[in-house]
Protein backbone atom coordinates (compact mmCIF):
# COMPACT_ATOMS: atom_id res chain seq x y z
CA UNK A 1 0.00 0.00 0.00
CA UNK A 2 1.17 3.45 -0.68
CA UNK A 3 0.99 6.07 1.82
CA UNK A 4 -2.39 8.63 0.94
CA UNK A 5 0.68 11.49 0.97
CA UNK A 6 4.01 11.66 -0.97
CA UNK A 7 6.64 13.77 -1.30
CA UNK A 8 8.47 15.04 -4.62
CA UNK A 9 11.48 12.99 -3.55
CA UNK A 10 9.48 9.79 -3.21
CA UNK A 11 7.40 10.36 -6.33
CA UNK A 12 11.21 11.06 -8.46
CA UNK A 13 12.19 8.01 -7.10
CA UNK A 14 9.35 5.71 -7.98
CA UNK A 15 8.59 7.91 -10.91
CA UNK A 16 9.65 4.64 -13.26
CA UNK A 17 7.99 2.00 -11.01
CA UNK A 18 5.83 -0.68 -13.76
CA UNK A 19 2.55 -0.38 -11.09
CA UNK A 20 2.87 3.17 -10.45
CA UNK A 21 0.16 5.04 -12.31
CA UNK A 22 0.65 9.57 -11.79
CA UNK A 23 -2.10 11.25 -13.22
CA UNK A 24 -2.76 15.29 -13.59
CA UNK A 25 -5.90 16.47 -12.19
CA UNK A 26 -5.40 20.00 -12.83
CA UNK A 27 -8.73 22.11 -13.57
CA UNK A 28 -9.00 25.82 -14.07
CA UNK A 29 -11.44 28.17 -12.99
CA UNK A 30 -12.17 31.96 -13.91
CA UNK A 31 -14.65 34.44 -13.04
CA UNK A 32 -17.61 34.52 -15.93
CA UNK A 33 -17.93 38.44 -15.78
CA UNK A 34 -21.47 38.09 -14.22
CA UNK A 35 -20.63 36.80 -10.33
CA UNK A 36 -19.88 33.33 -11.24
CA UNK A 37 -17.37 31.35 -12.59
CA UNK A 38 -16.60 28.86 -15.99
CA UNK A 39 -14.78 25.99 -15.31
CA UNK A 40 -11.64 25.27 -17.87
CA UNK A 41 -9.98 21.77 -18.95
CA UNK A 42 -6.64 21.64 -17.45
CA UNK A 43 -5.34 19.97 -20.60
CA UNK A 44 -4.17 22.62 -22.28
CA UNK A 45 -1.74 23.39 -19.31
CA UNK A 46 -0.80 19.60 -19.01
CA UNK A 47 -0.09 19.71 -22.73
CA UNK A 48 2.49 22.75 -22.09
CA UNK A 49 4.42 20.76 -19.39
CA UNK A 50 3.51 17.94 -16.92
CA UNK A 51 5.31 15.33 -14.64
CA UNK A 52 6.86 12.93 -16.48
CA UNK A 53 4.81 9.92 -17.28
CA UNK A 54 1.86 11.51 -16.31
CA UNK A 55 -1.36 11.10 -17.84
CA UNK A 56 -4.41 13.29 -18.01
CA UNK A 57 -7.74 12.96 -15.50
CA UNK A 58 -10.35 15.30 -17.00
CA UNK A 59 -12.75 16.53 -14.36
CA UNK A 60 -14.73 18.51 -16.79
CA UNK A 61 -14.89 15.44 -18.89
CA UNK A 62 -15.36 11.69 -18.06
CA UNK A 63 -14.78 11.98 -14.56
CA UNK A 64 -18.12 13.92 -14.19
CA UNK A 65 -21.36 13.77 -15.92
CA UNK A 66 -20.85 16.43 -18.23
CA UNK A 67 -24.95 15.57 -18.72
CA UNK A 68 -25.83 17.36 -15.39
CA UNK A 69 -26.50 21.31 -14.89
CA UNK A 70 -24.35 21.09 -11.80
CA UNK A 71 -20.68 21.17 -12.07
CA UNK A 72 -18.52 18.40 -11.25
CA UNK A 73 -21.77 16.20 -10.60
CA UNK A 74 -20.84 12.84 -10.08
CA UNK A 75 -20.91 10.16 -12.76
CA UNK A 76 -22.52 7.00 -12.19
CA UNK A 77 -20.03 4.52 -10.31
CA UNK A 78 -19.60 2.30 -12.88
CA UNK A 79 -18.53 5.18 -15.51
CA UNK A 80 -16.13 6.41 -13.18
CA UNK A 81 -14.32 2.83 -12.63
CA UNK A 82 -14.63 2.61 -16.85
CA UNK A 83 -12.75 6.10 -17.20
CA UNK A 84 -10.11 5.55 -14.54
CA UNK A 85 -9.36 1.95 -16.04
CA UNK A 86 -8.83 3.68 -19.73
CA UNK A 87 -6.19 6.05 -17.63
CA UNK A 88 -4.22 2.56 -16.42
CA UNK A 89 -5.88 2.38 -13.11
CA UNK A 90 -6.38 -1.12 -12.11
CA UNK A 91 -6.57 -3.64 -9.30
CA UNK A 92 -2.77 -3.97 -8.64
CA UNK A 93 -2.13 -0.21 -9.47
CA UNK A 94 -0.32 2.31 -7.29
CA UNK A 95 -1.93 5.45 -8.24
CA UNK A 96 -0.48 9.22 -7.47
CA UNK A 97 -2.43 12.31 -8.03
CA UNK A 98 -1.83 16.04 -8.56
CA UNK A 99 -2.98 19.06 -9.97
CA UNK A 100 -1.10 22.57 -10.52
CA UNK A 101 -2.84 24.29 -7.72
CA UNK A 102 -3.84 23.46 -4.10
CA UNK A 103 -4.08 19.62 -4.63
CA UNK A 104 -7.94 20.39 -4.28
CA UNK A 105 -8.80 18.69 -7.71
CA UNK A 106 -6.31 16.25 -7.40
CA UNK A 107 -8.50 15.08 -3.49
CA UNK A 108 -11.85 15.07 -5.51
CA UNK A 109 -10.61 12.43 -7.97
CA UNK A 110 -8.75 10.48 -4.82
CA UNK A 111 -12.49 10.66 -2.94
CA UNK A 112 -14.13 9.27 -5.93
CA UNK A 113 -11.56 6.69 -6.09
CA UNK A 114 -12.25 5.82 -2.16
CA UNK A 115 -16.11 5.80 -3.30
CA UNK A 116 -15.66 2.99 -5.63
CA UNK A 117 -13.46 0.53 -3.30
CA UNK A 118 -10.03 1.67 -4.64
CA UNK A 119 -7.65 2.70 -1.76
CA UNK A 120 -4.24 2.47 -3.13
CA UNK A 121 -3.64 6.05 -4.23
CA UNK A 122 -1.59 9.27 -2.65
CA UNK A 123 -1.81 13.15 -3.25
CA UNK A 124 1.22 14.74 -4.33
CA UNK A 125 2.17 17.10 -1.58
CA UNK A 126 2.51 20.77 -2.75
CA UNK A 127 1.24 19.04 -6.39
CA UNK A 128 3.36 20.45 -10.07
CA UNK A 129 4.06 23.92 -8.18
CA UNK A 130 6.18 22.32 -6.10
CA UNK A 131 7.69 20.00 -8.32
CA UNK A 132 8.39 22.88 -10.53
CA UNK A 133 10.09 25.20 -7.80
CA UNK A 134 12.55 22.05 -7.09
CA UNK A 135 13.95 22.22 -10.78
CA UNK A 136 12.14 19.24 -11.21
CA UNK A 137 11.71 18.16 -15.01
CA UNK A 138 8.52 18.26 -17.33
CA UNK A 139 7.33 16.41 -20.05
CA UNK A 140 5.24 17.00 -22.90
CA UNK A 141 5.39 13.61 -24.05
CA UNK A 142 1.90 11.82 -23.74
CA UNK A 143 2.74 8.67 -21.85
CA UNK A 144 1.30 5.23 -23.60
CA UNK A 145 -1.02 4.23 -21.61
CA UNK A 146 -2.41 0.10 -21.03
CA UNK A 147 -5.90 0.24 -20.05
CA UNK A 148 -7.19 -1.94 -17.05
CA UNK A 149 -10.01 -3.22 -15.05
CA UNK A 150 -10.99 -1.05 -12.02
CA UNK A 151 -13.65 -3.50 -10.34
CA UNK A 152 -15.96 -1.84 -8.56
CA UNK A 153 -16.86 -2.11 -4.65
CA UNK A 154 -18.81 1.02 -3.90
CA UNK A 155 -19.12 2.99 -0.76
CA UNK A 156 -22.30 5.02 -0.54
CA UNK A 157 -21.63 6.52 2.50
CA UNK A 158 -18.48 8.64 1.53
CA UNK A 159 -21.01 11.06 -0.61
CA UNK A 160 -23.76 12.83 0.66
CA UNK A 161 -27.04 14.28 -0.76
CA UNK A 162 -29.24 16.74 -0.29
CA UNK A 163 -31.63 15.15 1.80
CA UNK A 164 -28.94 13.07 4.16
CA UNK A 165 -27.47 17.72 4.34
CA UNK A 166 -31.20 18.45 5.12
CA UNK A 167 -31.36 15.94 8.32
CA UNK A 168 -28.11 16.93 9.52
CA UNK A 169 -29.23 20.62 10.01
CA UNK A 170 -32.10 19.83 12.34
CA UNK A 171 -29.85 16.97 14.37
CA UNK A 172 -29.01 19.42 16.92
CA UNK A 173 -24.99 18.71 16.19
CA UNK A 174 -24.95 15.02 15.95
CA UNK A 175 -23.98 15.22 12.17
CA UNK A 176 -21.17 17.31 11.83
CA UNK A 177 -21.13 19.89 9.01
CA UNK A 178 -17.81 21.98 7.60
CA UNK A 179 -18.26 24.28 5.28
CA UNK A 180 -14.67 24.37 3.33
CA UNK A 181 -14.81 27.67 1.77
CA UNK A 182 -13.21 31.24 2.52
CA UNK A 183 -14.49 32.93 5.78
CA UNK A 184 -15.63 35.65 3.68
CA UNK A 185 -18.26 33.30 1.92
CA UNK A 186 -19.09 31.47 4.87
CA UNK A 187 -20.14 34.85 6.32
CA UNK A 188 -22.15 35.85 3.59
CA UNK A 189 -19.64 38.90 2.34
CA UNK A 190 -19.52 37.08 -1.38
CA UNK A 191 -21.48 34.80 -2.84
CA UNK A 192 -20.78 32.78 -6.44
CA UNK A 193 -23.89 30.68 -6.06
CA UNK A 194 -27.37 31.83 -5.98
CA UNK A 195 -27.71 32.74 -2.43
CA UNK A 196 -25.07 34.28 0.12
CA UNK A 197 -23.85 32.21 3.56
CA UNK A 198 -23.70 28.95 4.70
CA UNK A 199 -26.24 25.86 5.36
CA UNK A 200 -27.02 26.13 9.00
CA UNK A 201 -24.85 24.59 11.99
CA UNK A 202 -22.05 24.29 9.83
CA UNK A 203 -18.60 25.60 10.88
CA UNK A 204 -15.98 26.95 8.64
CA UNK A 205 -13.05 25.68 8.50
CA UNK A 206 -11.55 26.49 4.67
CA UNK A 207 -9.73 23.72 3.17
CA UNK A 208 -7.31 26.85 1.83
CA UNK A 209 -5.55 27.15 5.50
CA UNK A 210 -4.72 23.44 5.11
CA UNK A 211 -2.00 24.24 2.91
CA UNK A 212 1.18 26.33 4.01
CA UNK A 213 2.79 28.93 1.41
CA UNK A 214 4.32 26.20 -1.22
CA UNK A 215 0.97 24.60 -1.27
CA UNK A 216 1.99 21.68 0.52
CA UNK A 217 -0.14 20.40 3.57
CA UNK A 218 0.70 21.69 6.80
CA UNK A 219 2.35 19.47 9.82
CA UNK A 220 0.28 16.87 11.56
CA UNK A 221 0.32 18.37 14.72
CA UNK A 222 -0.49 21.86 12.97
CA UNK A 223 -3.90 19.66 11.29
CA UNK A 224 -4.63 18.08 14.54
CA UNK A 225 -5.17 21.42 16.35
CA UNK A 226 -7.54 22.71 13.50
CA UNK A 227 -9.22 19.10 13.39
CA UNK A 228 -10.68 18.63 16.91
CA UNK A 229 -13.90 16.35 17.70
CA UNK A 230 -15.00 13.24 17.85
CA UNK A 231 -13.27 11.23 15.24
CA UNK A 232 -16.30 8.84 14.75
CA UNK A 233 -19.07 11.22 14.13
CA UNK A 234 -20.61 11.63 11.22
CA UNK A 235 -19.46 14.35 9.53
CA UNK A 236 -20.21 16.40 5.90
CA UNK A 237 -18.04 18.16 4.27
CA UNK A 238 -19.44 20.73 1.55
CA UNK A 239 -18.22 23.75 -0.46
CA UNK A 240 -19.45 25.01 -3.84
CA UNK A 241 -18.76 21.84 -5.84
CA UNK A 242 -17.51 19.20 -3.76
CA UNK A 243 -13.81 19.85 -4.91
CA UNK A 244 -12.21 22.28 -1.38
CA UNK A 245 -14.62 19.65 0.39
CA UNK A 246 -12.53 16.89 -1.00
CA UNK A 247 -9.42 18.44 0.07
CA UNK A 248 -11.24 18.59 3.91
CA UNK A 249 -12.12 15.22 3.33
CA UNK A 250 -8.74 14.07 2.60
CA UNK A 251 -6.81 15.31 5.54
CA UNK A 252 -9.84 14.68 7.96
CA UNK A 253 -9.12 10.88 6.81
CA UNK A 254 -5.45 10.97 7.42
CA UNK A 255 -5.92 12.06 11.43
CA UNK A 256 -8.07 9.44 11.82
CA UNK A 257 -11.86 10.66 11.30
CA UNK A 258 -13.61 7.25 10.43
CA UNK A 259 -17.45 8.59 9.40
CA UNK A 260 -16.58 11.30 6.69
CA UNK A 261 -18.65 12.52 3.27
CA UNK A 262 -18.45 15.13 0.80
CA UNK A 263 -21.45 16.87 -0.42
CA UNK A 264 -20.90 16.23 -3.70
CA UNK A 265 -23.31 18.88 -5.32
CA UNK A 266 -22.53 21.12 -2.97
CA UNK A 267 -24.07 24.92 -2.39
CA UNK A 268 -24.36 24.85 -6.15
CA UNK A 269 -27.34 22.45 -5.47
CA UNK A 270 -28.54 23.61 -1.93
CA UNK A 271 -28.45 27.37 -2.14
CA UNK A 272 -30.11 27.11 -5.65
CA UNK A 273 -33.03 25.13 -4.15
CA UNK A 274 -35.61 28.05 -2.19
CA UNK A 275 -36.82 25.48 -0.16
CA UNK A 276 -33.32 24.98 1.81
CA UNK A 277 -32.62 26.85 4.53
CA UNK A 278 -28.84 29.17 4.69
CA UNK A 279 -27.44 31.38 7.69
CA UNK A 280 -26.25 34.61 7.08
CA UNK A 281 -24.56 35.99 10.17
CA UNK A 282 -25.89 33.39 12.41
CA UNK A 283 -29.63 33.98 10.82
CA UNK A 284 -31.31 31.50 8.53
CA UNK A 285 -32.62 33.12 5.57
Amino acid sequence: MIDTLVTTDWLNEHLNDPDLTVLDCTVMIEPDGEGSFRRISGRANYDAGHIPGAGFADLTGDLSDITSALMFALPTPEAFCAAMGGLGVGAESRVVLYDSRMSMWAARVWWMLRWVGFDNAALLDGGQQVWVAEDRPLSTEQPATQAKQLNLSLRPELIADEAEVLAATKSGGATCLIDSLMDDHYRGDMTMYKRPGHIPGAINASAIALLDPSGRYLSQAELEARHQGDRDARTITYCGGGIAASSTAFIMTRLGFSDVAVYAASLQEWAANPNNPMALGGEET
